[in-house]
């Protein structure tokens, strides 16, 4: 026995599963009354992101069109291809054995090859301009489990992460778990607002808070729920920006790049990990789930060297590496070249599915006031805009769209609120990856009943003087 224990914490701070706090009396029965469970405060913080919900829905409801969450074509999944790769390696004497053994914690030596060839293809350099190497290279199950990995190394209580305002919803999620705070930054049709970061930033400095400041997380193309990309001539000021204010400690931007290879419309930019010449400053996170199958559930991480080892070794407490099968099955498509036509035959599938929504949205809510929209140029959302409209998932529009038929995320699912104020509520995320053209029509103009519904009993169903929207977008005026 040690000679001694560590205080335990105050009761007030041990909370149990039931909220429960009593204890068992002596002599009783502990199979009928059992003590609480008692979670972890992290536990207590971690909450179940909203977007299970909406999938969910979606699945039990028959005849309901989900315009909600961001699943990917069915039709398009590349059944024959992975299954002639799967024959392919598993039939191999050599491979197959291999393939269904364990793997290490960092991930398969030729799929890292692969994802630094497929980047310097993108980016238009080769990986020893960029000081590259494959080694460099963490593969992951899906960007998720990365996002939260860098959560755990990098982040404590009380620290502060830098977003997007509107940004990736369920990222959120993982920073709340993590007891940090989050501060959002506005974007526009050219993504992040570079002057208000400046200011936000200049702002924690004269607080004495700037040093709490972690991490920048960005979604810079076709974001996650707008659909914009970050301009190109903002990249590099960006960058800029992040390396005066590391002042104390080094400030990482986690570039989640998971929508840029459904680019359909202009020209590729540039990653913001081009940009970082010396690998110090960017973290760029990809996956295969997008442009090939999300079945697969693998993603990978372009990683500053001094949290490589740092993540290999909170993720081989995790998982001791990512499924050993699907990596070589990726290695394989991407050898067959599959991979590649895949990602090539998904782009101008999204592209009509986006113009099928767009075209009904004009015909439809573009006659109505006060309502605009993003046109995007690759990914799968719309962000779209009310004036006068609550779209909240308590408010009359989720209801009446319900009964329509038809569901959307809410947008203020996209932000944290500041200070216990309610977030922006007057915009919803629209997503056109798993319906057809044919749904996408009819969700846009179950959407549009339910609008005429809610402003008809408010009384705004003829507003010529509504305003312009009380949020951030600022898209296709409609």
């Amino acid at each position: 026995m040690p000679s001694h224990l560590p205080d335990a914490p105050p009761q007030s701070e041990r909370t149990a599963v039931s909220g429960c706090t009593s204890r068992v009396p002596p002599g009783t029965d502990s199979r009928l009354s059992p003590p609480p469970i008692v979670r972890s405060r992290k536990s207590l913080r971690t909450t179940d992101s909203p977007i299970n919900f909406y999938i969910q829905k979606a699945l039990e409801t028959p005849g309901l069109i989900s315009l909600a969450a961001g699943l990917v074509d069915e039709g398009s999944l590349p059944c024959e291809a992975v299954a002639q790769a799967c024959q392919a390696v598993l039939l191999d004497p050599r491979r197959g054995p291999a393939a269904l053994q364990y793997g290490s914690t960092q991930g398969l030596p030729r799929l890292r090859e692969q994802v630094l060839h497929l980047l310097g293809q993108a980016d238009g350099c080769s990986p020893h301009e960029l000081n590259l190497t494959p080694d460099d290279v963490v593969l992951t199950t899906g960007s998720q489990q990365l996002l939260y990995l860098l959560a755990e190394v990098l982040l404590d209580p009380g620290d502060i992460v830098l977003t997007e305002a509107p940004s990736y919803f369920v990222f959120h999620s993982v920073l709340q778990s993590h007891g940090v705070q989050v501060l959002g930054v506005p974007v526009d049709e050219g993504g992040l607002c570079l002057p208000a970061l400046e200011e936000l930033w200049e702002q924690l400095a004269r607080q004495g808070a700037a040093e709490r400041v972690k991490l920048l997380y960005t979604v810079d193309y076709f974001q996650n729920p707008t659909g914009w990309t970050l301009a190109a001539e903002r990249r590099p000021q960006l960058l800029e920006l992040v390396q005066r204010f590391s002042r104390r400690q080094r400030v990482l931007v986690v570039e989640d790049a998971a929508y840029r290879e459904l680019r359909y419309e202009g020209p590729d930019l540039p990653s913001l990990k081009s940009l970082d010449r010396d690998n110090r400053w960017v973290v760029y996170a990809g996956t295969f789930s997008k442009p090939c199958a999300p079945g697969l559930k693998c993603g990978y991480a372009l990683l500053p060297p001094e949290i490589r080892e740092p993540i290999l070794h909170l993720k081989g407490n995790h998982d001791f590496g990512s499924a050993h099968l699907v990596q070589h099955l990726l290695a394989e498509l991407i050898d067959r070249g599959e991979y590649q036509r895949q990602r090539d035959r998904l782009r101008p599938l999204y592209r009509h599915k986006r113009d099928v929504m767009l075209d009904e949205l004009a015909a439809t809510l573009g006659q109505e006031a006060g309502i605009r929209w993003s046109r995007p140029a690759g990914g799968l959302y719309v962000w779209l805009a009310f004036a006068d409209l609550d779209t909240g998932p308590q408010g009359a529009l989720a209801q009446a769209a319900l009964e329509e038929g038809v569901l959307y995320v809410p947008g203020e699912f996209a932000y944290l609120p500041a200070d216990g104020e309610r977030p922006p509520h007057h915009a919803c995320r629209l997503s056109f990856g798993v319906a057809t053209p044919e749904q996408i029509r009819e969700g846009i103009r179950r959407l549009h009943r339910a609008v005429r519904r809610v402003r008809h009993s408010t009384g705004t169903a003829s507003a010529g003087q509504l305003n312009s929207p009380a949020v951030p977008p600022r898209g296709t005026v409609a």
